[in-house]
């Protein structure tokens, strides 16, 4: 695993885990204060970020 494929695997699992983090204490009703697009936004960043991390990791070198 390169350095950019290392860089690119912890921004995504940061984002998930950021993800689920908001979405579990919205779900509570601690971050109810929140708008639903915020969330859409997070869940769109995994999204994009796992789609980078995966182009990145099955790129030839």
């Amino acid at each position: 695993m390169t350095n950019d494929t290392l860089i690119y695997a912890y921004m995504f699992s940061i984002s998930v885990a950021v993800t689920i983090v908001v979405y579990i204490f919205r779900g509570l009703a601690i971050l109810s204060f929140m708008p639903g697009g915020i969330l859409w936004l997070l869940i769109l960043l995994s999204i994009a970020t796992g789609v980078i991390y995966g182009v990145q990791k099955t790129k030839r070198y």
